[in-house]
Parts: structure tokens; sequence; C-alpha cells
């Protein structure tokens, strides 16, 4: 006789990891050398792009909203996946507790960073 499969939640931090690992992979180099680099320095990119009421405006729209949402979400899902399946390598065996606060962690930054976009207004 055959045993009902047990349900899992795994496949939707597979999917957070994943699409958090593709974003950072393609986004994180390019955002990093741009806020990093090429704007401080007056590299390719006129010194105020960065300015207060350019990125204001950047935010306010929905597109600039959803993507600032998105590299916040995603990046925190994959860093609190990363970093839960770490401790085993570093001696710490995972349980509950770890899964709650990494998650967690997670999760209660991606609240707050879209609460705080919601908040700029429209």
């Amino acid at each position: 006789m055959k045993r009902p499969l047990k349900r899992s939640n795994a496949p939707i931090f597979w999917a957070l990891f994943g699409a958090g690992g593709m974003l950072s992979a393609l986004f994180g180099p390019m955002l990093v050398f741009i806020t990093g680099l090429a704007i401080p320095l007056g590299l390719l990119l006129p010194a105020d792009t960065l300015s207060y009421p350019r990125v204001l405006a950047f935010v306010q729209h929905w597109i600039g909203k959803g993507f600032v949402f998105a590299v916040i979400a995603l990046f925190l899902w994959h860093a609190a996946h990363r970093i839960f399946h770490s401790l085993h390598d570093i001696g710490i065996h995972a349980g509950v507790g770890a899964k709650l606060v990494c998650y967690g962690l997670a999760l209660v930054g991606t609240v707050i960073a879209g609460y705080t976009l919601l908040a700029i207004g429209f």
C-alpha cells in the first residue's frame, strides 16, 4: 500500500533562492559598479545620476518600485537560503529555530521594503 506524499514548502524557498541567485548574478555586479564606482568616480555617467530628486522620481514610478522591491526581496531570500544551508558547513546543525531566524529575517526585510516603497507614494 502506498503512503501519501508529504507536502513540503521547500519548492517555495528554492524558487525564491533561484530567482534571487539569478537576479544577483545578472544585476548585482552592475549595481555595484554603477553605485560604487561609476557614479562616485564620474565614469561613464554624469555625477547627478543618483541625485535625490532623480532617485525619488525613479522609486515613485510603479516600474521603479517593482524593480527596487524585486532586487531587495529576492536578494534577501537568496541570502537567507544560502546562510541557512551554510550553517551545516560551519558545524551548526540547523533546525527549525535556524530556519525561522533565516527565513523570518528575509520575510521581515521584504515586508519593510514593501512598506517603505509604498510609503514613498506614487
